[in-house]
């Protein structure tokens, strides 16, 4: 079933529509193909329309015209051919044929814009060589022009006319209308076949020779137009096949055959013999004009029967398909409605009821019962599975083997969340395992490394010790950082307020690169002893990102001012910078600190700021990431007045020992586990905010802290030796080194109580030794968190 709260869902939200719509579709496709099929017919008969209408309005008005410009080509001919003629007779039918050739340009202007592509170009044509008219006749009123010319002119006139009527008789889609309209077309073409003959003759008549070619031609015309008729007469419309009968048992058609028949015996001739040829041009004249007539005549009548046939069809097509449609639409309109009103009343009876049933038992377990389950889990309360998680009991049908799909998902779902739960609980104790025992090790290294130091004169091999001391540090930063993702909390605790510079002097002491370090504009404010240890982390992170990706030789800054809401600590860098996408989720982490389990699953992951995101939202303390004024990143850190204290105040009188023991429970942890254990791998740092890859020519930058993983607690002081005696020599012979002096360059609070001694030195080498050791004593005390700090 569809959860009808899914608003992104692009089908039918409810069985009810689906099973509309199912019914509805063949009723929709019935009625989408007689759609298509009467707009076929519609579409049909307008174009029948169209076309019949074009050889109303163009083919009969042209016939007529054409007609004229037969008989204008006749006597065009007999007046190349007789010199001693005038103009008159030809002038007057070419003024005949103007009139009758205007009606056609009209009837071409306004069918050509509407007329089928087919039937324009063909109108096109025609028209372009009536255009030429005119030329042709100035050249034959001068005689400029022979008897081929002309005859070629008009002939090419009249097949282009042929061409267009034959063109829309076979374009109409209707059967019988094309045959009617190709039949109209063949009388066309055997009367200017007649027309074409009687023009050879006519104009053989005038001057008074036959040649042998028009005879050749005349006698093919003879037969051409005589096998045309006899093949379309068939095929006319009744009532014209009826006047084709008539014409062609006329005693004018008679006496027109006879005479062709003759001048076909006679054959060719000459000026002197034209006496004997049988027929008078008198005679010819009449009988050629009388039948041309009447063929015409013919043609124009075909022409309209067929045309008038083409429009009742398309009326009738047209007719059919609005009734036609009408009663379809009714129909499946009908049938639609009674489909739907028995498909709602289906579904409302059976399926709909039970249907709602299931989504709400449904609902019920996925909105309460579950996510109450799977919260006790992950918080390891017991859970009787069987008995909290009902199962959905609808009946055997298809419903009920859907309630059935659902019992088995929710029951496979709540035994992975109980598997879930169990893995997560053994991972993190392993985890923090491994963290304590790293914290151990670290811790005893430590003192270690501060017995070596307290007894080394050396001044190289002292130098040596302090970088050893330094890595050491950073270890523990790394070790404690994974005690926080772990969700415990690191064993360094003060119990008295430390003020601000050694607190920042502590985080960045903690640095690889604190060389580069630059702490500035320090308010005179100390941090309470609750939140020494976090802050100091906080910031150590923050500065080791921000000297980590920066150029090698650009310093970081660290400055602090006073606000209303507590003291702000900026820490700005000089490198690339991050992306404004990357900045705003980097703000939106330290703004809600995220599950350790969430940001593991990010490709992308950055530990390091999980850690920064976890110890401010342990302190409230506020992290804010913006580009710096170097165009790099300024991290903001404000750090609340709670755990602000004045640094001149008195210190309490009584208070416990700051430093929380965490060895006993590490070394408990470590004993639970195999007296040999393979080396742990130790896990890949990630920066605390992301950076650009460096400059290759740049060496490559200690992982950033921030994403590594820490909770050791300081290694306890050693008590200083007393001071040897500086005027006793060594073996050498060599001055003996003096021994350094500790917590020379501290605060009271970090001080322990050993008195001070003046120690006169006079060599170079024992003053650098004992210099570098005050210095890194008093800030591994500031960092350290021992006891009495």
């Amino acid at each position: 079933m569809e959860n009808k709260d899914d608003p992104g869902k692009a089908y039918d939200k409810s069985i009810r529509k689906r099973l509309t719509r199912t019914v509805l579709i063949p009723s929709i496709t019935l009625l989408v193909l007689w759609a298509v099929l009467a707009t076929a017919f519609f579409i049909n008969g307008l174009y029948v329309r169209l076309v019949a209408g074009s050889v109303r309005d163009v083919s009969i008005p042209a016939l007529t015209a054409l007609s004229s410009l037969q008989q204008e080509r006749q006597l065009a001919l007999q007046y190349l051919d007789s010199p001693s003629s005038g103009p008159q007779q030809l002038q007057q039918q070419e003024q005949d044929s103007d009139g009758k050739l205007k009606g056609l340009q009209e009837a071409f202007a306004a069918t050509i814009s509407s007329a089928p592509d087919e039937i324009a170009s063909k109108v096109t044509a025609l028209k372009a060589q009536l255009d030429q008219l005119p030329v042709l006749r100035s050249q034959v009123n001068f005689r400029s022009i022979n008897r081929a010319q002309v005859n070629a002119y008009y002939n090419g006139v009249l097949d282009s006319a042929a061409t267009l009527f034959d063109t829309q008789a076979r374009i109409v889609p209707d059967a019988t209308a094309v045959q009617g309209a190709i039949s109209a077309t063949s009388l066309f073409r055997a009367g200017d076949l007649m027309s074409r003959e009687t023009s050879l003759v006519s104009a053989a008549f005038s001057s008074g020779t036959f040649a042998p070619d028009d005879f050749v031609q005349f006698s093919q015309l003879v037969g051409y137009y005589r096998t045309q008729l006899a093949q379309i007469s068939p095929f006319l419309e009744p009532a014209v096949r009826q006047h084709y009968q008539q014409l062609s048992t006329s005693d004018a058609w008679k006496r027109l055959n006879a005479a062709e028949d003759s001048l076909i015996k006679h054959g060719p001739w000459t000026s002197s013999d034209q006496n004997s040829v049988p027929v008078s041009a008198g005679d010819w004249h009449a009988l050629t004009a009388q039948v041309a007539q009447g063929l015409n005549q013919l043609t124009i009548e075909q022409a309209d029967q067929v045309s008038a046939a083409a429009i009742d069809s398309g009326n009738a097509q047209l007719r059919n398909a609005i009734i036609g449609s009408i009663v379809a639409l009714l129909a499946s309109l009908a049938a639609i409605i009674v489909a739907v009103r028995v498909s709602r009343s289906l579904v409302d009876r059976t399926l709909m009821t039970r249907l709602e049933r299931l989504r709400n038992d449904s609902l019920d377990l996925a909105r309460n019962r579950l996510p109450n389950i799977v919260r006790r889990l992950k918080s390891g309360d017991p859970v009787d599975i069987e008995a909290e998680l009902p199962k959905l009991d609808h009946g055997r049908d298809e419903i009920g083997q859907v309630a059935e799909a659902f019992n088995t998902a929710q029951l496979t779902a709540v035994n992975a969340a109980a598997s879930e739960a169990k893995a997560r609980s053994g991972v993190h104790n392993v985890f923090l395992g491994i963290a304590h025992r790293n914290q151990v090790l670290v811790h005893r290294q430590l003192q270690i490394l501060d017995e070596m130091e307290s007894r080394e004169e050396n001044s190289t091999q002292l130098a040596s010790l302090f970088q050893l001391d330094h890595l050491a540090a950073r270890a523990r930063r790394t070790t404690e950082n994974l005690i926080i993702l772990g969700g415990k909390q690191p064993g360094r605790r003060w119990r008295k307020p430390v003020s601000l510079m050694e607190v920042l002097r502590a985080a960045v002491s903690e640095t690889e690169q604190y060389s580069r370090v630059q702490v500035e504009q320090v308010p005179d404010v100390a941090i309470v002893g609750s939140a020494v240890a976090d802050t100091i982390h906080l910031v150590a992170e923050l500065v080791d990102n921000a000297t980590s990706f920066s150029p090698p030789g650009s310093q970081v800054e660290v400055t602090s001012r006073m606000v209303a809401r507590g003291v702000v600590v900026d820490v700005s860098d000089q490198g690339l910078g991050m992306k404004e996408g990357v900045r705003e989720w980097a703000n939106a982490m330290m703004a809600d600190a995220p599950e350790f389990d969430a940001m593991a699953l990010r490709a992308d992951s950055s530990l390091g700021l999980f850690v920064v995101a976890r110890l401010a939202s342990r302190l409230g303390i506020t992290v804010t990431f913006d580009p710096s004024r170097y165009g790099g990143t300024r991290a903001t850190v404000l750090i609340p007045s709670n755990h602000l204290a004045d640094a001149n105040a008195p210190e309490p009188a009584d208070e416990t020992p700051a430093l929380a023991q965490v060895g006993a429970p590490a070394q408990e942890s470590a004993a639970q586990q195999p007296a040999q254990e393979a080396p742990q791998p130790t896990p890949r740092p990630y920066p605390a905010r992301p950076l650009p890859t460096p400059n290759p020519r740049t060496p490559e930058p200690y992982p950033p802290s921030a994403g590594q993983i820490p909770d050791v607690p300081a290694a306890p002081r050693v008590p200083a030796a007393a001071e040897p005696d500086l005027s006793g020599l060594r073996g050498d012979d060599r001055p003996r080194l003096p021994r350094r002096q500790p917590q020379q360059n501290l605060v009271a609070q970090l001080q322990d109580d050993p008195t001070a001694e003046d120690i006169d030195v006079t060599n170079a080498g024992e003053t650098t030794a004992r210099t570098l050791m005050a210095f890194h004593k008093g800030t591994r005390r500031a960092r350290g968190g021992q006891n009495d700090s």
